[in-house]
């Protein structure tokens, strides 16, 4: 069978050049005799993948000295406590933003270990937009300001920070790291699951500013602690060996393409024929607001629910598949994300239009 595009919100495609190298590296990683998933991770060849992995992070992303680089498992989702248990430990006040699914939750489990104060909201229209920030509503003496900075169910993004002063931001940036240049200097801590721009599923990246660390609530487990991993270089216990190999020839394709700077360029160049096709439908309609839209994940509609899937088997039958959109939005989502290449998005636009043609 041949490849498909797989327009999957997570886990999404990775790029071709990383499988096939995996592959041939698969039984007898540099001539170890072993593959990486036998490995111990105590040892000097593992050793040397995960100090590469981050060596070429920081090189890419141009992450400061001041911040650690940790390789950790349990999803975005465990960062969800993680922040408040690790940084709620002043006036134990936070801000968040609430633009989506993720934010609800993580909301909630940081309301478990202080005072939440939800800045602002995009419920009310089904989290179609990012809300207008009002410093008047923020907590001036909050231990941290969070945000999601894309959201993959909805498809919207943060396009820029908020002024919050002193208060360091934290970002869960699970579907959009790696797809565009940022400051990391401008956050306290960015967080994100490997799974949609990374690699697969299994590791989570975490960028934390070193005076973030140390500090934590009582109650906090070992495991839950950031100084743990940051103390033992992300290997405190067996790390998720084989996701961070596979996450570290990500970085790797990211730099040999040119940097964050060209991936830039292209997925703005993938987005654009998406959202130019979407403005001159008249058959298709784009849910989100213009000036918040993705680069990453673009939700569309058809009239009728009998539409949309029509469009989705007949997509499937052509080799784009996964484009069924969350049921919260339905209709369709286009999640594009590094590793698709234009070819794929040109393909995907090119049956939009013939689809159009044919339900006049």
């Amino acid at each position: 069978m041949n490849r498909v595009y797989n327009f999957s919100a997570g886990p999404s495609m990775l790029p071709i050049e990383v499988l096939e190298k995996a592959s041939k590296e698969m039984t007898n990683y540099n001539n170890t005799g072993m593959s990486v998933m036998e490995m111990s991770h105590r040892s000097a060849a593992y050793q040397d993948i995960i100090d590469t992995a981050e060596k070429t992070l920081r090189e890419i992303m141009n992450i400061p000295d001041n911040y650690k680089v940790l390789f950790l498992q349990g999803g975005a989702s465990t960062q969800f406590a993680m922040i408040p248990l690790n940084l709620l430990t002043g006036s134990k006040k936070a801000d968040y933003v609430n633009t989506g699914a993720w934010s609800k939750k993580a909301i909630a489990e940081a309301k478990k270990y202080g005072e939440v104060n939800v800045v602002a909201s995009s419920e009310d229209k089904t989290f179609t937009y990012i809300p207008e920030l009002d410093k008047e509503t923020f907590t001036k003496d909050a231990d941290y300001f969070h945000i999601t900075s894309n959201n993959t169910i909805y498809g919207t993004k943060f396009n820029e920070l908020p002024d919050v002063g002193d208060v360091p931001i934290v970002a869960d940036m699970s579907s959009n790291i790696l797809s565009e240049e940022v400051d990391v200097n401008q956050y306290g801590v960015i967080y994100a699951g490997a799974q949609k721009n990374m690699g697969p599923a299994g590791v989570t990246v975490v960028i934390i500013r070193e005076d973030l660390i140390g500090d934590t609530q009582d109650i906090t487990p070992t495991m839950l602690k950031y100084k743990t991993h940051s103390d033992k270089g992300s290997m405190f216990n067996t790390p998720p060996t084989y996701s961070i190999y596979v996450a570290g020839m990500v970085f790797e394709w990211i730099k040999e393409l040119g940097g964050i700077g060209a991936i830039q360029k292209r997925n703005e160049e993938k987005a654009k024929l998406i959202y130019d096709y979407l403005d001159s439908s008249k058959l298709f309609k784009g849910t989100v607001a213009q000036k918040d839209r993705s680069l990453m994940n673009i939700p569309f509609v058809l009239p009728t629910d009998e539409l949309n899937a029509e469009f989705i088997k007949e997509a499937a039958d052509r080799g784009m598949v996964n484009l069924k959109g969350h049921r919260t939005v339905g209709g369709m989502r286009a999640s594009i994300y590094n590793a698709m290449p234009v070819e794929g998005v040109k393909k995907l636009v090119d049956f939009m239009k013939e689809f159009e043609e044919n339900n006049k």
